[in-house]
């Protein structure tokens, strides 16, 4: 099993490159896979992989998804997911990614936040026959951290390129905004999330008890909701449940493709 991470963290510590080494590691042990992993630093070094991989991995990152058009990082980064598509080679984006696709591709409003998603949240599944969700229940639960996020979709671009809308939102009946997407197939082999489902519960808690972080979820979201995230990490049912089916799902998927 070969596969390419698109590294799309510029240099930021996080958490997501180690989950998705881990997922990696513990799927090719577990199916008896010799793993080949290359790491490819976008944004900074402005590297991108070739067209040899089974399997293609692009990474949440820091940042707004508008203020790099034009770059040329990005650039390569969308030659680079146009050969991918054209080839019908699997890929994987995640929030940052899954955010720039959107905009490239004009499927609808990617915009701020009006104040940031911050914790776990329920998401509902919108095609039952979807494989990546086909072990995960409705709703399911992520790990969410973002300031932006796509809505305001347009239909009519989503039914010329083949998109499908995989899971939106938590319904919140006392707030009157629309609920953002969360998941799109864009094609049969690529798949993108607004969330982190390398989210381990785990390391997730290990990250919430540094001071530094402790102190900074308090300030900026309460105790309220830092206790809350803490007792549903601990949910075998929510994170765990999602961290253990969500990408080892899209992985078999994924080689199932591999002639």
């Amino acid at each position: 099993m070969k596969v390419a991470i698109l590294d799309m963290y510029e240099g930021v510590p996080n958490e997501g490159m180690r989950c998705i080494r881990e997922i990696l590691a513990a799927y090719a042990v577990r199916n008896s896979l010799a793993l080949q992993c290359d790491e490819y630093e976008v944004r900074i070094a402005v590297r991108v992989p070739d067209l040899s991989y089974d399997i293609y991995i692009s990474t949440g990152g820091p940042g707004s998804p508008l203020e790099s058009e034009g770059t040329e990082w990005e650039r390569r980064y969308f030659e680079t997911m146009e050969a991918l598509m054209a080839a019908a080679k699997p890929v994987l984006l995640i929030c940052h990614s899954f955010q720039l696709m959107c905009r490239y591709l004009q499927l609808g409003n990617v915009c701020r936040r009006r104040s940031p998603a911050f914790g776990v949240f329920p998401v509902h599944p919108t095609v039952l026959t979807e494989k990546v969700f086909e072990n995960l229940p409705d709703p399911f639960y992520i790990v969410d951290s973002r300031n932006w996020q796509v809505i305001g979709l347009n239909h009519e671009r989503m039914a010329a390129i083949g998109a499908t809308v995989l899971a939106i939102e938590k319904e919140r009946p006392h707030v009157p905004l629309e609920r953002a997407t969360m998941a799109i197939r864009f094609s049969p082999h690529m798949i993108g999330t607004q969330f982190h489902p390398e989210a381990d519960a785990t390391g997730m808690r290990m990250y919430l008890l540094q001071k530094e972080k402790k102190d900074q979820v308090l300030t900026n979201y309460g105790a309220e909701k830092y206790y809350s995230m803490l007792e549903q990490l601990s949910d075998p049912d929510k994170i765990m449940l999602t961290y253990d089916t969500f990408i080892p799902a899209f992985l078999d998927n994924a080689l199932s493709f591999k002639p």
